[in-house]
């Protein structure tokens, strides 16, 4: 994923900073608290980001990492700070949210038209049916984005989407908000929060498929992250916060690039390993290791609530709640899957 900061836009020498991020799941903790493994392997999620410099008003979009990422996240400022003015003079989230979708549109648009000139010159010299569908798709594509409206969530049918996958579009990817608001706005706890979306006017966008908007403090956020596990907790308490800011943007991001997880389990280890919905149980299995996938046999499945109420695989295989599913089988968020597989 890749992570755009409020205000910034690129230039020649931008930095590139990598964070890997363990997912929080309270189903991996409860599965190490029954086997007492060495080792606990939470899911992860990668951030990117690019930094610049923020009084440079130049655009973002012209930037490959950009295309090759997973999703955006972009955090826009809800906060004034003398000593750090916005780099475009006041602080609007909704501005600052629709000039980057409209950046993220021209970028996209001039793919489209690039293509578009070369399917063009191509069908003069030979009709192509194949190269005639793509040039039909384009120019959805281009009335959509001429129209302001990006292409993520848009109703594209299989081939089509697959067929797009190779543009890369930046408009076609999932997009997290992340409203970076004043620490005054954590007087109401988890509500408060929830009213700073509405007030800067970003439920439009949080309605639009494949986008969501979280809202965090980023200085309470180092605060807590100062602090010790019990304290941070009693913190958070206070302030009458579930969990912590970073926690809700690991998992928003997670949802949205609609990831689900399965476990393993065992004295050795126990592990929660990210797939995309619909995984067929083969492809799931080679997540774990190749060999596994090549020499599959069957996957033994348990549901995580029936593996905590028993206790152990062989209870719930005593009690008719483990499953033998084939290769085919697709996997289901919060399954725990022992496979069988010959060497």
């Amino acid at each position: 994923m890749t992570s755009v900061r409020e205000g910034l836009r690129a230039h020649a020498r931008q930095e590139v900073h990598v964070g890997v991020a363990k997912v929080p799941d309270e189903r991996l903790d409860t599965l190490t608290a029954i086997y007492n493994p060495r080792k606990r392997v939470p899911a992860t999620v990668e951030f990117v980001d690019l930094a610049g410099d923020a009084s440079d008003a130049k655009s973002l979009v012209d930037l490959a990492a950009f295309r090759t990422a997973d999703a955006l996240l972009h955090v826009l400022r809800d906060f004034e700070d003398a000593r750090h003015p916005h780099p475009f003079a006041t602080v609007n989230p909704s501005r600052d949210a629709t000039r980057m979708e409209d950046d993220l549109i021209l970028a996209d648009l001039a793919v489209v038209e690039k293509r578009l000139d070369r399917l063009d010159k191509d069908l003069k010299k030979a009709r192509s049916p194949e190269l005639e569908r793509e040039r039909d798709l384009l120019i959805r594509c281009r009335e959509a984005l001429e129209h302001g409206a990006p292409l993520r969530g848009r109703p594209f049918a299989g081939d089509e989407e697959k067929r797009l996958r190779g543009f890369q579009f930046l408009t076609a990817k999932p997009l997290l908000l992340v409203l970076n608001v004043d620490e005054g706005a954590l007087g109401g706890g988890d509500a408060a929060l929830a009213t700073a979306v509405q007030r800067v006017g970003l439920a439009g966008f949080s309605e639009r498929s494949a986008t969501r908007t979280v809202p965090v403090c980023a200085k309470i956020e180092l605060e807590i992250a100062q602090l010790d596990p019990a304290d941070a907790a009693a913190f958070q308490s206070d302030l009458g916060l579930r969990e912590s800011g970073l926690n809700r943007v690991i998992r928003a991001s997670y949802e949205l690039l609609g990831y689900i997880s399965f476990f393993t389990v065992g004295e050795n280890e126990c592990r929660a390993w990210s797939i995309p919905r619909h995984t067929p149980a083969l492809i799931a299995a080679g997540e774990i290791h190749s060999d596994i996938a090549r020499g599959f046999i069957r996957a033994e499945v348990v549901r995580y609530e029936h593996l905590v109420a028993r206790g152990s695989f062989a209870a719930c295989r005593d009690h008719g709640e483990m499953r033998l599913e084939g290769k085919d089988y697709l996997v289901q968020d919060g399954d725990v899957i022992n496979f069988r597989f010959t060497t």
